[in-house]
């Protein structure tokens, strides 16, 4: 194949792997079997970045379809760079907040990650956190029964906030991180800063009451 056309194929994949967009796709909820060309279980990167532990979770677990959401477009494109070798990888240039709670059908996720979400630490920015009850009751709503949702920060202070808010929001089990997870961009740096990382893992066991 003429380097030419090779470029242009590479290019299609590349597109190919960004859902678009129209004034109907932010209203409607995701059709995932016709996004994926398939029915598999799904998991959602929230927030994912420029796409390396997505992309490195996808080819670990081809079985599983990915959905990659992230509002910036820069990095939407960078992710997408990465997985156009992958079939299994989805991008939506989106708010992670609305997305799940607007556009997810119902009971339709296995894993959510959300991966060092911006911590706001200024106390007059707080309400700006992505993790509250509403949210979590939003993912809860969108989780299969036994679903996973895992959660990292390097900020000890909105970790305890987390831990609180996962507390007080029914539904949901506090189980232990019993997977190996490629690190994200984020957590090498934070690593190589020598900052301590905290997860938490929230099991779906029960609807919200």
């Amino acid at each position: 194949m003429p380097a030419g056309e090779d470029s242009l194929a590479h290019r299609r994949h590349v597109c190919s792997r960004v859902i678009p967009q129209s004034r109907d796709s932010v209203t409607q909820q995701l059709d995932l079997e016709k996004i994926f060309g398939r029915k598999a279980p799904l998991h959602i990167d929230l927030g994912c970045g420029e796409g390396s532990f997505l992309c490195a979770l996808a080819q670990r677990l081809s079985d599983k379809n990915f959905l990659g959401i992230e509002r910036l477009l820069g990095r939407i494109r960078s992710s997408a760079r990465k997985a156009a070798s992958l079939g299994n990888v989805r991008l939506l240039q989106m708010e992670s907040s609305y997305a799940v709670r607007y556009l997810l059908p119902a009971e339709s996720v296995e894993t959510f990650y959300l991966l060092f979400p911006d911590p706001w630490p200024k106390r007059r920015h707080h309400r700006r956190r992505i993790v509250t009850r509403d949210f979590l009751a939003c993912v809860h709503a969108v989780l299969e029964r036994n679903g996973v949702i895992y959660i990292a920060t390097d900020h000890l202070d909105y970790f305890g906030r987390i831990n609180e808010i996962a507390r007080s929001t029914s539904g949901f089990a506090m189980v232990k991180l019993d997977v190996e997870l490629p690190p994200s961009g984020f957590e090498l740096i934070f690593r190589q800063k020598g900052a301590p990382i905290h997860w938490l893992a929230l099991r779906k066991v029960s609807p919200v009451t």
